[in-house]
């Protein structure tokens, strides 16, 4: 194939492996209900959106100099809410923030993984995983989930141990099946990825973490005995900071330090950095609307079940359903009723974000007029 023209006709070295590739996203629609993205619906009161604009008016007074680039007292700030939020204390040499946890991904990527490195996931799973990987130069290898879409331990072991790779990525939730993972199932991946040599670093990946069903573990809880095992969090989804970009990570200090050898200089801005502490400042106003979407989920759950779907049980704020003859078709008469989901995971299934009442009433009535 030739190197690609840019519209002035200039020759493009682009890499072998990008030609033909298009950017990852879901579609961008100005609809009246949007659930395609796992966003929040609810956006910040307005006491939050002041002291957010305070924080930010008081860093724009310094904009002249470099931000701080350690960003030791977000760290701390973290660190201090993870230990409301999951009871795992942690040292701030522990925390890692980044622009949004797709950065964080990559840091990890571009730390442990690289040219003749390897990097496992178990599918369906994230789609932007092999993204990180094929970014770094990382051989891509993955296994497979079960009908229900839980992971079998003995099939997660017996692929680590077949491609001995450096990274693991674990979703927990799963996106898109919203499936969690029990905390056992977590500790034979990190046996196997023990008897990897060289080290592997197993990644679990919570940024639906705080929507997990009463009785569902963190990974938090195994840092402790791991010293490769990362946590990474988000704070688009529980927090409703989407726009901000902020994601995070909790592992041994040794693990952090290495993402500090690849990170950009100066990579979080001094307004990321307000943004996040101000909103961190306000986690328990904003946590309190986790709870309404956890029950807005299940009540969506048990809905679609009564219609007669298959739906994946969800940990997160979002539910995969199915099965359908042609989904795009469904997925567009929802979309010429206002109502935007995403088409993706395994042939046959869709995804709805949780909204609001009123949104997820669209949601149903949209649905039925489609399918019925």
């Amino acid at each position: 194939m030739p190197a690609p023209t840019g519209a002035d006709g200039a020759r493009l070295p682009l890499r072998e492996d990008l030609r033909g590739l298009e950017p990852y996203g879901a579609p961008q629609l100005d609809v009246p209900v949007v659930l395609n993205v796992n966003e929040n619906p609810y956006p910040p009161s307005p006491a939050v959106v002041e002291e957010i604009a305070a924080a930010v008016r008081t860093a724009a007074g310094g904009l002249n100099r470099y931000p701080d680039r350690e960003f030791e007292a977000l760290r701390a700030d973290l660190a201090a809410y993870l230990l409301a939020e999951s009871g795992v204390a942690l040292d701030v040499r522990q925390v890692w923030a980044a622009n949004g946890s797709n950065e964080v991904m990559l840091h990890l990527l571009q730390a442990f993984g690289g040219p003749g490195r390897t990097a496992v996931s178990f599918a369906p799973t994230y789609s932007m995983y092999p993204e990180y990987a094929r970014d770094t130069a990382t051989a891509w290898v993955v296994g497979r989930r079960a009908e229900d879409f839980s992971l079998d331990p003995d099939h997660a072991a017996a692929v680590i141990a077949e491609h001995q790779p450096s990274v693991v990525l674990l979703a927990s939730p799963n996106n898109p099946t919203g499936t969690a993972l029990p905390r056992a199932t977590v500790e034979v991946v990190l046996e196997a990825a023990d008897a990897v040599p060289g080290g592997c670093v197993v990644v679990v990946d919570e940024a639906y973490g705080e929507f997990r069903r009463a009785g569902t573990p963190a990974a938090l809880e195994l840092l402790a005995e791991h010293p490769n095992l990362a946590v990474s969090r988000t704070m688009s989804k529980a927090f409703g900071m989407a726009g901000a970009r902020i994601g995070y990570l909790a592992a041994a200090p040794a693990l952090v330090d290495a993402l500090r050898v690849v990170r950009l200089p100066y990579h979080l801005s001094a307004v990321t950095q307000a943004v996040a502490r101000a909103a961190l400042a306000h986690a328990g106003e904003l946590m309190a609307q986790v709870a309404g979407l956890r029950e807005e989920r299940d009540a969506t759950v048990a809905w679609l079940r009564a219609q007669g779907w298959r739906v994946a049980d969800s940990d997160a704020n979002f539910v995969l359903f199915g099965r359908f003859d042609d989904r795009h078709a469904v997925w567009q008469g929802l979309l010429d009723r206002g109502v935007l989901i995403r088409e993706v995971g395994p042939p046959g299934w869709l995804r709805v974000s949780i909204g609001t009442p009123e949104e997820m009433a669209a949601f149903r009535e949209a649905l039925l007029a489609v399918t019925r």
